[in-house]
């Protein structure tokens, strides 16, 4: 019992480094397109 509970916090744990990560990446993505935007009108 001790065991999955254990299991289950670190499963909590992975999925919130998992969205953490995707949100970084899509703010980067916005970015990287503001630039590229940036540049073509310039």
């Amino acid at each position: 019992m001790k065991l999955s509970r254990l299991a289950s916090i670190a499963a909590v744990f992975v999925c919130a480094l998992a969205v953490a990560s995707c949100a970084n990446t899509v703010r980067g993505v916005k970015r990287d397109l503001n630039n590229t935007a940036n540049a073509v009108q310039e």
